[in-house]
């Protein structure tokens, strides 16, 4: 999968897909990283990626020229037209289905916002997809493009050492994971559940689909309907 990410920030990004799992991912070749730093397509002496709002009302937006800049170079280069995704409050929340139909796509591109936001202009003729993680503001779209970049990453096939590993994380079968122990059987006072421990796989498997129920139901219902 090619991601290219369009931001003010690069730095940002660099150090998230230089560690761990996303740095594997990369260095495995089943991801590609390309960032755009966007005052590189600012074409004033001042590289000003932001102005004022018609209509007044405080903060600044950030301008639709370079983002149409950018955007068009990304698309002439590419064999086909990549999907084009913006996090954004005012989008669908991001959710674990999301994440598998992201992964799915060979090409991505995420433009970051900041400030206000930006120029409506740029969601109207670029971007396909638009989501939210969640009810709550961030500075800038950088920390939600890590998010949903390593949500949907994680996914594919290679990532992750064993992907049994991956099929068993909370959501992927629509309820919420069950608890995992490891050595020692004994800590502080708490130990291991007896059935973990005696190697049955077939009760193991019915104890742990039976918690996660138990747990969705507890702390998400939600999810059960």
């Amino acid at each position: 999968m090619k991601v290219e990410i369009v931001t003010l920030f690069p730095n940002l990004l660099n150090s998230f897909f230089s560690e761990s799992m996303m740095a594997r991912a990369v260095s495995n070749g089943h991801l590609e990283i390309v960032l755009h730093n966007l005052r590189d397509y600012c074409h004033d002496k001042h590289k000003q990626a932001d102005d004022y709002r018609f209509g007044g009302g405080p903060g600044m937006l950030m301008k639709p020229e370079p983002f149409f800049r950018v955007l068009e170079k990304i698309r002439s280069e590419a064999p086909k037209r990549p999907l084009i995704v913006f996090p954004t409050p005012q989008g669908k929340q991001f959710v674990q289905d999301d994440a598998a139909e992201l992964s799915r796509e060979h090409h991505l591109v995420f433009i970051c916002g900041h400030y206000k936001g930006i120029d409506q202009r740029v969601i109207e003729r670029w971007v396909d997809r638009q989501y939210s993680l969640g009810d709550f503001i961030l500075t800038g779209g950088e920390l939600a493009t890590a998010v949903i970049v390593d949500a949907a990453a994680r996914l594919l096939p290679g990532v992750l050492g064993d992907f049994d590993s991956a099929r068993g994380d909370s959501f992927y079968e629509g309820v919420l994971d069950a608890p995992h122990y490891t050595r020692p059987e004994e800590f502080e006072g708490g130990s291991v559940p007896g059935v973990l421990a005696g190697g049955n796989h077939k009760n193991i498997v019915h104890w742990r689909n039976a918690l996660a129920k138990f747990i969705t139901g507890r702390h998400r219902p939600d999810l059960l309907k």
